[in-house]
């Protein structure tokens, strides 16, 4: 049998490991409120129709690396303004979550690692529980 095909069937013969697999995620609540914006971004979503506008072929990655160049080369007193409204949204965000969270939002979610017990366990438990009560008679 010549190598590369002992190599195949070996490889197709190795067994898949469950670890591998990530575990379902959450389903995102449309009711929760936004994240806070980074003056950074703001400044992104300030600038990026002008800059789409001056460089109409560029993409998605070539307008982002114009804008970080852009951000990069303002002075700390340009940034400034970017920087105040950035600090208005940490506010608003946290009163936001706050409010979510008193309103019965973002009650707290099993963990994903703990699994709940097992019918079995339970009942096991239970009958353990009544053989205590009946060796207390």
């Amino acid at each position: 049998m010549p190598k590369d095909v002992k190599e195949k069937v070996s490889k197709a013969s190795k067994p898949t490991s469950t670890k591998d697999k990530k575990p379902a995620k959450a389903p995102k609540d449309k009711n929760a409120p936004k994240k806070a914006l980074s003056s950074y971004m703001i400044f992104s979503q300030e600038q990026r129709a002008k800059v789409k506008e001056d460089n109409p072929s560029a993409t998605f990655g070539e307008l982002g690396k114009l804008l970080g160049a852009k951000w990069k080369g303002l002075s700390d007193g340009e940034k400034q303004p970017y920087v105040d409204l950035a600090d208005k949204d940490k506010i608003r965000a946290s009163e936001a979550a706050a409010a979510y969270e008193a309103g019965g939002g973002g009650a707290a979610k099993p963990s994903s690692k703990a699994k709940p017990a097992s019918k079995k366990k339970e009942v096991a438990k239970e009958e353990s529980e009544e053989d205590d009560a009946s060796d207390d008679e």
